[in-house]
Parts: C-alpha cells; structure tokens; sequence
C-alpha cells in the first residue's frame, strides 16, 4: 500500500492531513500515533474511503483507490465502538458479509468456526453482544473483519473503550493475530504505549504533518526532533537549554549551574555536535538514563550531578524522583511556532529521573545523580531538529 502526498483541507483553510507519503509493506503492521486532532484518524477515512481526499493518493495492490468506494476497496475496519448489531448472536455478527454476499451456508459455517477458532470465540458463538465482555465484543468486531480476508485492515483506537489490564492483554492478542494472518494493517492511537509494543513501524504526526517513520527501537533511541523526543518515553524526555564547551576530545556540557563531561564517543555517533560547540543547544535526558549514584559507585565521577529531590513516586519495580535543577525548560512549540522551540527561563525547572527501587532519596533531600551521558540526546536550540 502506498499513500502518495495525502492532504485533506476543510473549509476555512484548515489542513487535517498535510502532504501524507508512506510506503507500507504486504503484512507490515503500521501505527499511526499522535496527540488528538494530530491527523491521524482522518487519514484512515480517507484510506477507508470514509473520508474525501483533497489531494494526494492511496494506492492498494498497486492500484489507485481514491475513486473507489469504501466496499469496493478489499479493506475491513475495527472501531473504537465495536458497531455490533445486539439483536445478531456473534455467529450473525462475524458471517454477516458473507451471508449479504450469498455464499453457501457449509463455505459460511467453516470460514466462522475457523475465525472462531483463532480468536477464541468458539463457546460465544450463540451468545448476542450484550452478553459479552469488552474485549469479547472486541473479539467479535475482529472477527468480522477477519472473516471478509481483505487485503487491508484498518483499526482506528479500537482498544480505547477497555480497562488498562484488559487493554494489555488485547494489544497482545491483535499483534499476534496480526502476526499469524500477515495482513497489511494501519492501527491508530493515542497511547505510545500500544504504538512502540504491537508496530513493526511506527508514524509520529503532529498537526496533520509527519514527524517521523521509523521502527519503535529508532523512534524511540533516535528521534527526529523535540516532538517526538517529547512524546515518545513515559516519563516524557526532559529537554533543556544547554551549551558545550572545549573540544571533541575533551567536552563539557553546561546544564545550568553543574557540568557534564561529554564522552568523545558521542561525537563520533553525532558528527555534526562538533559544530555546536561553543553555541547553545537542547539537550535530552530520558529519565531511564538516570539513576541514583549511591547504586551506581562505578559511574564516572565526571558525570555526576547534585540536585535538591522535590518529589518520590514509587512504582514498586523502580521509582520516580522529581528534582530540581536551574538548566533552563526547553519547551516543543505549539502549532503557531511549529519550526521552533521556546525556552523558560528564569524559573526552577524539575528533572524526573528513574531510580532503582533501592534508592533511598526522599523529598527534602540532596541526592547525587548518575547521568549516562553516552546517552544523551541534542537538538538544534531553534529548529529543535536532532543534531
């Protein structure tokens, strides 16, 4: 499948989709995430035929679909709300298409119990939806689109209306059906979470733009910029106003009022950060890359700094610690300012770090911070573009 400069523009000018171009392999599993109203469920209708295109392609098979209506482009479709019919049993609701297409009812009685079979819905066939748990209506709605062996799925938040437990435990059934009947299939979400663990690839959008392509590992190890450094992580990356000093071989990071020895490896895996030295920057510090230096004693010393701790939030396995620092908050633009960042100065800026379970920082407290800076992130301190 090919999506070739995909735009949708409504009236008054607004672009939902703008410029979208994405080659998606036979039986890749893509996931188009972002903040709402980024443009990604927008993209799916117009994919899905549900949405007029303004400009651009898609092309199925290798063939041109946009004037093709929705039932006419070999797709299937999982909502967000099921769109079960309640008065079906779930036999009626997943052979449905095939009884409106007349196929004999022997071929519409083993396609269902083969479907059945791989979602675990043999015992449910004559129950109605009513009768059903959310993640067995979800099942059910995965069955009908299963049942129609289309070249193309699309999922648009089809987990959203589910608990968290619930939402796991799906995420991982899809990802393996998905896996099993290698299926093209374009999954949209909010939650990073199911993006970077159920995508072969991954598309970050940002207000109808993409941002970045890339396989969970690279979108996540090497963003593209400080939106996707942002929005990819949980804790979020903490981004700020930073400037080197010396040279490639001996660099220094000044992060407010500490310093941070830069290792000469990391020019060697950032080329173009010899440039900046000298000059302003924002740098990235995942919280991960972090830890208390009382369990690290082998960390060098270089590499250290010391901050007051604001606040703990334990998570049983590690733990969270909010601390202050004075390096400025390099802030993601908004919509307006798209091409550049802002920076907060003046203010007391929080780092959140993830500490083992063993530390013993608690608010009020100094602690002593272990920061991996082989694995720091740079951006450009206007464009927020990585370095």
């Amino acid at each position: 499948m090919t999506l070739s400069g995909l735009t949708k523009l409504y009236a008054g000018g607004v672009k939902a989709v703008d410029n979208l171009s994405i080659e998606i392999a036979d039986g890749e599993f893509l996931v188009l995430v972002g903040p709402s109203g980024c443009g990604k469920s927008t993209a799916l209708k117009m994919i899905a035929g549900l949405e007029e295109i303004t400009s651009g392609e898609v092309s199925i098979g290798g063939e041109v679909v946009n004037d093709y209506a929705a039932r006419d482009r070999d797709i299937a479709m999982v909502f967000q709300s099921y769109a079960l019919y309640p008065h079906m049993t779930v036999f009626d609701n997943i052979a449905f298409s095939l009884q409106i297409a007349r196929l004999p009812k022997k071929e519409i009685e083993a396609r269902v119990a083969a479907v059945a079979r791989i979602l675990q819905l043999e015992d449910y066939l004559k129950r109605r939806p009513g009768n059903l748990s959310g993640g067995q209506r979800q099942r059910v709605a995965m069955g009908r689109a299963i049942i129609r062996q289309p070249s193309v799925f699309l999922m648009d938040e089809p987990l959203s209306n589910l608990d968290a437990k619930l939402r796991v435990q799906m995420r991982s059934e899809i990802a393996q059906i998905q896996r099993r009947l290698r299926v093209t299939t374009i999954y949209v979400t909010h939650d990073q979470v199911e993006a970077m663990t159920m995508g072969d690839r991954v598309a970050l959008m940002r207000d109808g733009v993409l941002q970045q392509i890339d396989t969970p590992s690279n979108i996540y190890n090497k963003p593209a910029n400080t939106f996707v450094a942002s929005f990819i992580g949980s804790p979020a990356m903490n981004l700020y106003k930073a400037r080197l000093e010396g040279n490639s071989d001996a660099c220094t990071l000044i992060l407010g009022k500490a310093t941070l020895a830069v290792p000469a490896t990391v020019f060697a895996e950032h080329p173009s950060l010899a440039a900046k030295i000298g000059g302003d920057i924002v740098v990235g510090i995942r919280p991960e890359d972090m830890d208390d230096a009382a369990l690290a004693p082998a960390h060098p010393k270089d590499q250290l700094l010391t901050a007051p701790v604001v606040l703990t939030e334990s998570l049983g396995s590690d733990q969270m610690v909010h601390f202050a620092i004075d390096a400025p908050i390099a802030k993601v633009a908004d919509q307006d300012t798209l091409d550049e960042i802002v920076v907060t100065e003046g203010v007391t800026s929080i780092c959140i770090a993830r500490f083992g379970a063993r530390s013993l920082a608690r608010p009020g407290q100094t602690v002593t911070v272990a920061v991996a800076c082989d694995r720091l992130h740079f951006f450009d301190a206007i464009s927020g573009l990585a370095i």
